[in-house]
């Protein structure tokens, strides 16, 4: 604009950004870095930090087409669960229950 300047130069300018591919894979990015990663704690104890997980879409055998997985992520030992993909909340607390 030091150079060339007429009405809307700004707004011309712009279009033909938005319109180029090259200058669209080799424009600066405006977003913010991410900061520096977080270590997760270590849980103490066995069985007080839980990863809770539904495999779906499985043959139906048993009126069951589900598995509820929960892994204790101390030890990495898991317990599966025969299920159906219908569970809800409820059926899940007492899967639960009845199975740890």
């Amino acid at each position: 604009m030091r150079n060339y300047w007429w009405l809307g130069v700004t707004r011309d300018i712009g279009r033909y950004v938005e319109g180029c591919d090259l200058c669209q894979r080799m424009k600066n990015k405006t977003e913010e870095l991410a900061g520096k990663l977080k270590l997760s704690e270590v849980p103490e104890k066995l069985w007080t930090h839980l990863i809770v997980d539904f495999i779906t879409k499985l043959l139906v055998v048993a009126r069951k087409d589900a598995i509820l997985v929960v892994c204790d992520r101390l030890s990495k030992m898991m317990y599966f669960v025969a299920t159906t993909k219908g569970t809800l909340v409820e059926g899940l607390a007492r899967l639960f229950r009845d199975n740890m």
